[in-house]
Protein backbone atom coordinates (compact mmCIF):
# COMPACT_ATOMS: atom_id res chain seq x y z
CA UNK A 1 0.00 0.00 0.00
CA UNK A 2 1.32 3.44 -0.91
CA UNK A 3 1.06 6.34 1.49
CA UNK A 4 -1.13 9.30 0.61
CA UNK A 5 -0.81 12.72 2.22
CA UNK A 6 -4.36 13.73 3.11
CA UNK A 7 -6.33 16.03 5.35
CA UNK A 8 -8.12 14.23 8.21
CA UNK A 9 -11.61 15.08 6.97
CA UNK A 10 -10.73 13.70 3.53
CA UNK A 11 -9.32 10.58 5.19
CA UNK A 12 -12.66 10.01 6.90
CA UNK A 13 -14.47 10.32 3.56
CA UNK A 14 -12.09 8.08 1.61
CA UNK A 15 -11.99 5.42 4.32
CA UNK A 16 -15.79 5.38 4.46
CA UNK A 17 -16.03 4.75 0.71
CA UNK A 18 -13.39 1.99 0.84
CA UNK A 19 -15.20 0.45 3.82
CA UNK A 20 -18.35 0.11 1.72
CA UNK A 21 -20.30 3.26 2.53
CA UNK A 22 -22.53 4.05 -0.45
CA UNK A 23 -24.90 6.57 1.12
CA UNK A 24 -23.96 9.80 2.85
CA UNK A 25 -26.42 12.34 4.19
CA UNK A 26 -25.09 15.49 5.79
CA UNK A 27 -25.20 19.22 6.23
CA UNK A 28 -22.21 21.61 6.24
CA UNK A 29 -20.66 22.91 9.43
CA UNK A 30 -17.07 23.90 10.22
CA UNK A 31 -14.62 22.27 10.98
CA UNK A 32 -15.86 19.15 9.13
CA UNK A 33 -17.00 20.74 5.86
CA UNK A 34 -14.33 18.87 3.92
CA UNK A 35 -16.08 15.55 4.65
CA UNK A 36 -19.21 16.27 2.60
CA UNK A 37 -17.16 18.24 0.09
CA UNK A 38 -14.98 15.19 -0.55
CA UNK A 39 -17.82 12.68 -0.60
CA UNK A 40 -19.93 14.79 -2.96
CA UNK A 41 -17.50 13.80 -5.68
CA UNK A 42 -16.00 10.55 -4.44
CA UNK A 43 -19.28 8.71 -4.05
CA UNK A 44 -20.03 9.30 -7.72
CA UNK A 45 -16.97 7.19 -8.57
CA UNK A 46 -18.51 4.12 -6.92
CA UNK A 47 -22.14 4.62 -7.86
CA UNK A 48 -23.04 5.90 -4.41
CA UNK A 49 -25.49 8.55 -3.28
CA UNK A 50 -24.61 11.90 -1.72
CA UNK A 51 -27.33 14.16 -0.34
CA UNK A 52 -26.81 17.53 1.28
CA UNK A 53 -30.01 17.62 3.29
CA UNK A 54 -31.87 20.75 4.28
CA UNK A 55 -30.86 20.29 7.93
CA UNK A 56 -29.11 18.01 10.36
CA UNK A 57 -32.47 16.65 11.44
CA UNK A 58 -33.37 15.70 7.90
CA UNK A 59 -29.99 14.10 7.25
CA UNK A 60 -30.05 11.76 10.24
CA UNK A 61 -33.56 10.62 9.36
CA UNK A 62 -32.37 9.87 5.84
CA UNK A 63 -29.68 7.74 7.47
CA UNK A 64 -32.43 5.76 9.20
CA UNK A 65 -34.11 5.02 5.88
CA UNK A 66 -30.95 3.92 4.08
CA UNK A 67 -29.82 1.77 7.00
CA UNK A 68 -33.23 0.13 7.26
CA UNK A 69 -32.85 -0.89 3.60
CA UNK A 70 -29.54 -2.60 4.42
CA UNK A 71 -26.97 -0.06 3.17
CA UNK A 72 -23.72 0.98 4.77
CA UNK A 73 -24.46 4.61 5.53
CA UNK A 74 -22.75 7.56 7.23
CA UNK A 75 -23.42 11.10 8.34
CA UNK A 76 -21.03 13.60 9.88
CA UNK A 77 -21.10 16.98 11.54
CA UNK A 78 -19.53 19.04 14.28
CA UNK A 79 -20.72 19.66 17.83
CA UNK A 80 -23.88 21.81 17.38
CA UNK A 81 -24.91 19.78 14.34
CA UNK A 82 -24.46 16.49 16.20
CA UNK A 83 -26.67 17.88 18.95
CA UNK A 84 -29.42 18.29 16.39
CA UNK A 85 -28.99 14.67 15.30
CA UNK A 86 -29.48 13.23 18.78
CA UNK A 87 -33.15 12.27 18.40
CA UNK A 88 -32.34 10.38 15.21
CA UNK A 89 -29.39 8.64 16.84
CA UNK A 90 -31.70 7.48 19.64
CA UNK A 91 -34.04 6.12 16.96
CA UNK A 92 -31.16 4.29 15.29
CA UNK A 93 -30.27 2.65 18.60
CA UNK A 94 -33.89 1.79 19.39
CA UNK A 95 -34.48 0.38 15.91
CA UNK A 96 -31.14 -1.48 16.10
CA UNK A 97 -29.91 0.01 12.86
CA UNK A 98 -26.22 0.23 11.95
CA UNK A 99 -24.83 3.64 11.02
CA UNK A 100 -21.62 5.61 11.38
CA UNK A 101 -21.63 9.17 12.71
CA UNK A 102 -18.53 11.37 12.49
CA UNK A 103 -18.13 14.26 14.93
CA UNK A 104 -15.23 16.67 14.52
CA UNK A 105 -15.70 18.49 17.81
CA UNK A 106 -15.45 22.27 18.15
CA UNK A 107 -15.53 24.66 21.08
CA UNK A 108 -18.82 25.09 22.92
CA UNK A 109 -21.34 25.31 24.48
CA UNK A 110 -23.74 27.10 22.17
CA UNK A 111 -22.30 28.05 18.80
CA UNK A 112 -18.94 28.44 20.51
CA UNK A 113 -16.17 28.58 17.93
CA UNK A 114 -14.54 26.39 15.28
CA UNK A 115 -11.40 25.53 17.26
CA UNK A 116 -10.63 21.96 18.42
CA UNK A 117 -12.27 20.79 21.62
CA UNK A 118 -13.20 17.58 23.42
CA UNK A 119 -16.28 18.87 25.18
CA UNK A 120 -18.71 16.43 23.53
CA UNK A 121 -17.44 13.45 25.54
CA UNK A 122 -20.52 13.36 27.78
CA UNK A 123 -22.86 13.63 24.80
CA UNK A 124 -21.13 10.81 22.90
CA UNK A 125 -20.65 8.35 25.75
CA UNK A 126 -23.85 8.95 27.71
CA UNK A 127 -26.16 8.56 24.72
CA UNK A 128 -26.90 12.21 24.07
CA UNK A 129 -30.51 11.59 23.14
CA UNK A 130 -33.43 10.11 25.07
CA UNK A 131 -33.80 6.62 26.44
CA UNK A 132 -31.57 3.77 27.63
CA UNK A 133 -29.08 3.33 24.80
CA UNK A 134 -25.40 3.51 23.95
CA UNK A 135 -23.35 4.46 20.94
CA UNK A 136 -20.06 2.69 20.39
CA UNK A 137 -17.55 5.57 20.43
CA UNK A 138 -14.11 5.41 18.80
CA UNK A 139 -11.47 8.07 19.47
CA UNK A 140 -8.70 8.33 16.82
CA UNK A 141 -5.46 10.12 17.65
CA UNK A 142 -3.98 10.36 14.13
CA UNK A 143 -5.08 10.41 10.52
CA UNK A 144 -3.94 6.81 10.09
CA UNK A 145 -6.00 5.78 13.07
CA UNK A 146 -8.93 7.79 11.74
CA UNK A 147 -8.73 5.65 8.61
CA UNK A 148 -8.42 2.37 10.49
CA UNK A 149 -11.20 3.23 12.94
CA UNK A 150 -13.54 4.18 10.11
CA UNK A 151 -13.23 0.66 8.70
CA UNK A 152 -13.77 -0.72 12.19
CA UNK A 153 -16.76 1.55 12.77
CA UNK A 154 -18.69 0.13 9.80
CA UNK A 155 -17.86 -3.44 10.85
CA UNK A 156 -18.94 -2.82 14.44
CA UNK A 157 -22.13 -1.07 13.34
CA UNK A 158 -23.11 -4.08 11.23
CA UNK A 159 -21.97 -6.66 13.79
CA UNK A 160 -24.03 -5.19 16.62
CA UNK A 161 -26.74 -3.37 14.64
CA UNK A 162 -25.89 -0.19 16.49
CA UNK A 163 -24.80 3.38 15.74
CA UNK A 164 -21.06 3.96 16.01
CA UNK A 165 -19.59 7.43 16.55
CA UNK A 166 -16.12 8.45 15.45
CA UNK A 167 -15.19 11.22 17.87
CA UNK A 168 -12.50 13.44 16.42
CA UNK A 169 -11.96 17.18 16.70
CA UNK A 170 -11.17 20.19 14.58
CA UNK A 171 -7.45 19.53 14.77
CA UNK A 172 -7.52 15.95 13.52
CA UNK A 173 -10.03 16.97 10.85
CA UNK A 174 -7.78 19.71 9.48
CA UNK A 175 -4.28 18.27 9.91
CA UNK A 176 -2.53 16.54 7.01
CA UNK A 177 -0.62 13.29 7.52
CA UNK A 178 0.50 10.34 5.40
CA UNK A 179 -2.04 7.51 5.45
CA UNK A 180 -2.01 3.95 4.11
CA UNK A 181 -5.50 2.83 3.14
CA UNK A 182 -6.51 -0.84 3.25
CA UNK A 183 -7.98 -2.47 0.17
CA UNK A 184 -11.58 -1.62 -0.59
CA UNK A 185 -14.21 -3.88 0.95
CA UNK A 186 -15.98 -6.14 -1.54
CA UNK A 187 -19.64 -5.48 -0.76
CA UNK A 188 -20.57 -8.93 -2.08
CA UNK A 189 -18.56 -10.54 0.73
CA UNK A 190 -20.36 -8.74 3.56
CA UNK A 191 -22.75 -10.81 5.70
CA UNK A 192 -26.35 -10.79 4.50
CA UNK A 193 -28.60 -8.51 6.55
CA UNK A 194 -31.58 -10.80 6.92
CA UNK A 195 -33.41 -8.14 8.91
CA UNK A 196 -33.30 -5.41 6.24
CA UNK A 197 -36.45 -4.12 4.57
CA UNK A 198 -35.76 -4.92 0.92
CA UNK A 199 -39.24 -5.78 -0.34
CA UNK A 200 -41.26 -8.85 0.62
CA UNK A 201 -41.54 -10.47 -2.79
CA UNK A 202 -41.12 -14.20 -2.30
CA UNK A 203 -40.80 -14.00 1.49
CA UNK A 204 -42.81 -13.03 4.57
CA UNK A 205 -42.91 -9.32 5.35
CA UNK A 206 -40.70 -7.81 8.04
CA UNK A 207 -41.09 -4.90 10.42
CA UNK A 208 -38.58 -2.77 12.30
CA UNK A 209 -40.17 -0.80 15.13
CA UNK A 210 -39.17 1.37 18.04
CA UNK A 211 -42.71 2.41 18.96
CA UNK A 212 -43.50 -0.26 21.54
CA UNK A 213 -46.58 0.91 23.41
CA UNK A 214 -46.82 -2.07 25.76
CA UNK A 215 -44.49 -1.19 28.69
CA UNK A 216 -43.54 -4.83 29.21
CA UNK A 217 -42.63 -5.27 25.55
CA UNK A 218 -40.51 -2.11 25.68
CA UNK A 219 -38.90 -3.29 28.90
CA UNK A 220 -37.91 -6.58 27.27
CA UNK A 221 -36.52 -4.68 24.30
CA UNK A 222 -34.39 -2.55 26.61
CA UNK A 223 -33.08 -5.63 28.39
CA UNK A 224 -32.17 -7.06 24.99
CA UNK A 225 -30.20 -3.88 24.28
CA UNK A 226 -28.46 -4.19 27.65
CA UNK A 227 -27.33 -7.72 26.79
CA UNK A 228 -25.96 -6.42 23.50
CA UNK A 229 -24.11 -3.59 25.23
CA UNK A 230 -22.63 -6.08 27.69
CA UNK A 231 -21.39 -8.15 24.73
CA UNK A 232 -19.83 -5.03 23.18
CA UNK A 233 -18.07 -4.26 26.46
CA UNK A 234 -16.67 -7.77 26.77
CA UNK A 235 -15.39 -7.96 23.20
CA UNK A 236 -14.67 -4.49 21.83
CA UNK A 237 -13.08 -2.41 24.60
CA UNK A 238 -9.80 -1.02 23.28
CA UNK A 239 -6.95 1.00 24.74
CA UNK A 240 -3.18 1.40 24.63
CA UNK A 241 -0.50 2.03 27.23
CA UNK A 242 2.75 3.88 26.79
CA UNK A 243 5.71 3.69 29.20
CA UNK A 244 3.58 2.42 32.09
CA UNK A 245 5.91 -0.42 33.11
CA UNK A 246 7.86 1.65 35.65
CA UNK A 247 5.54 4.66 35.89
CA UNK A 248 4.74 6.30 39.20
CA UNK A 249 2.30 8.69 37.54
CA UNK A 250 0.07 7.83 34.58
CA UNK A 251 -1.61 10.41 32.34
CA UNK A 252 -5.02 9.36 30.98
CA UNK A 253 -5.96 11.12 27.73
CA UNK A 254 -7.71 10.42 24.42
CA UNK A 255 -7.53 11.64 20.85
CA UNK A 256 -5.56 14.83 20.24
CA UNK A 257 -4.89 15.21 23.96
CA UNK A 258 -3.13 11.84 23.96
CA UNK A 259 -0.78 13.04 21.22
CA UNK A 260 0.02 16.13 23.27
CA UNK A 261 0.50 13.90 26.31
CA UNK A 262 3.07 11.72 24.53
CA UNK A 263 5.09 14.82 23.71
CA UNK A 264 4.89 16.00 27.31
CA UNK A 265 5.84 12.58 28.66
CA UNK A 266 8.88 12.48 26.40
CA UNK A 267 10.01 15.77 27.88
CA UNK A 268 9.58 14.81 31.53
CA UNK A 269 11.05 11.35 30.96
CA UNK A 270 14.22 13.00 29.70
CA UNK A 271 14.37 14.78 33.04
CA UNK A 272 13.99 11.64 35.11
CA UNK A 273 10.25 11.56 35.90
CA UNK A 274 8.64 8.13 35.65
CA UNK A 275 5.44 9.02 33.80
CA UNK A 276 3.35 6.89 31.44
CA UNK A 277 0.13 7.12 29.44
CA UNK A 278 -3.10 5.15 29.21
CA UNK A 279 -5.11 6.09 26.12
CA UNK A 280 -8.69 4.88 25.68
CA UNK A 281 -9.29 4.06 22.01
CA UNK A 282 -12.92 3.22 22.70
CA UNK A 283 -14.56 5.87 24.85
CA UNK A 284 -17.60 3.64 25.09
CA UNK A 285 -17.10 0.98 26.12
CA UNK A 286 -14.60 2.68 28.42
CA UNK A 287 -11.54 0.62 29.48
CA UNK A 288 -12.52 0.58 33.13
CA UNK A 289 -11.05 -2.82 33.96
CA UNK A 290 -7.57 -2.14 32.51
CA UNK A 291 -7.50 1.17 34.35
CA UNK A 292 -8.53 -0.48 37.61
CA UNK A 293 -5.84 -3.14 37.15
CA UNK A 294 -3.25 -0.43 36.51
CA UNK A 295 -3.99 1.16 39.88
CA UNK A 296 -2.72 -1.97 41.62
CA UNK A 297 0.78 -0.67 40.90
CA UNK A 298 0.21 3.03 40.06
CA UNK A 299 -1.53 5.18 42.65
CA UNK A 300 -1.44 8.53 40.89
CA UNK A 301 -3.34 9.51 37.75
CA UNK A 302 -3.53 12.80 35.87
CA UNK A 303 -6.47 13.07 33.48
CA UNK A 304 -5.86 15.48 30.61
CA UNK A 305 -8.71 16.67 28.37
CA UNK A 306 -9.56 19.67 26.22
CA UNK A 307 -12.63 20.45 28.34
CA UNK A 308 -13.43 21.27 31.95
CA UNK A 309 -13.54 17.65 33.08
CA UNK A 310 -15.67 14.91 31.49
CA UNK A 311 -13.74 11.68 30.95
CA UNK A 312 -12.28 12.24 34.41
CA UNK A 313 -15.62 11.07 35.84
CA UNK A 314 -15.25 7.70 34.09
CA UNK A 315 -11.69 7.44 35.36
CA UNK A 316 -12.78 8.07 38.95
CA UNK A 317 -15.54 5.48 38.68
CA UNK A 318 -13.12 2.96 37.19
CA UNK A 319 -10.45 3.23 39.88
CA UNK A 320 -12.98 3.07 42.74
CA UNK A 321 -10.94 5.22 45.06
CA UNK A 322 -7.77 3.12 44.66
CA UNK A 323 -5.77 5.98 43.15
CA UNK A 324 -5.42 9.71 43.49
CA UNK A 325 -7.02 11.26 40.38
CA UNK A 326 -6.08 14.80 39.39
CA UNK A 327 -7.25 16.77 36.38
CA UNK A 328 -5.88 19.29 33.92
CA UNK A 329 -8.01 20.65 31.11
CA UNK A 330 -8.38 23.63 28.80
CA UNK A 331 -11.86 24.40 27.42
CA UNK A 332 -13.27 26.55 24.64
CA UNK A 333 -11.00 25.43 21.83
CA UNK A 334 -7.70 26.22 23.56
CA UNK A 335 -5.11 23.56 22.62
CA UNK A 336 -2.36 23.20 25.23
CA UNK A 337 1.20 22.52 24.10
CA UNK A 338 3.32 19.60 25.30
CA UNK A 339 5.30 22.14 27.31
CA UNK A 340 2.12 23.30 29.06
CA UNK A 341 1.23 19.76 30.04
CA UNK A 342 4.81 18.90 31.01
CA UNK A 343 4.72 21.75 33.50
CA UNK A 344 1.46 20.44 34.99
CA UNK A 345 2.89 16.92 35.18
CA UNK A 346 6.03 18.06 36.98
CA UNK A 347 4.03 20.24 39.38
CA UNK A 348 1.82 17.30 40.35
CA UNK A 349 4.71 14.80 40.39
CA UNK A 350 6.68 16.78 42.91
CA UNK A 351 3.61 17.84 44.87
CA UNK A 352 2.80 14.16 45.40
CA UNK A 353 6.46 13.49 46.40
CA UNK A 354 6.98 10.96 43.63
CA UNK A 355 10.56 12.05 43.03
CA UNK A 356 12.44 9.37 44.95
CA UNK A 357 15.90 10.62 43.99
CA UNK A 358 15.28 14.36 44.31
CA UNK A 359 18.15 16.65 43.32
CA UNK A 360 16.77 17.61 39.90
CA UNK A 361 13.63 19.25 41.22
CA UNK A 362 14.74 22.85 41.04
CA UNK A 363 16.32 22.44 37.61
CA UNK A 364 13.21 20.71 36.21
CA UNK A 365 10.62 23.16 37.46
CA UNK A 366 12.77 26.08 36.42
CA UNK A 367 13.16 24.64 32.94
CA UNK A 368 9.44 24.18 32.42
CA UNK A 369 8.01 27.28 34.08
Amino acid sequence: MTKRLMRGNHVLGEAAVLAGCRYYFGYPITPQNEVPEYLSGRLLDVGGTFVQAESELASVNMVIGASMAGARVMTSSSSPGVSLKQEGISYLAGLELPAVIGNMMRGGPGLGNIAPSQSDYFQATRGGGHGDYRCIVLAPASCQELCDMTFRAFDLADKYRNPVMILGDGMIGQMMEPVEFPAAVDLATLPVKDWALTGAKGRPSRTILSLLLDPKVLENHNYKLVRKYDAVTRSETDWETHLTEDARLVVVAFGTSARIAKGAIKRVREMGLKVGLLRPKTLWPFPSQPLEELTRVVRHLLVFEMNTGQMVEDVRMAVKGQADVNFYGRPGGVVPTPEDLAHQISHYYYGAHLDEDGGSKDRLVGGLS
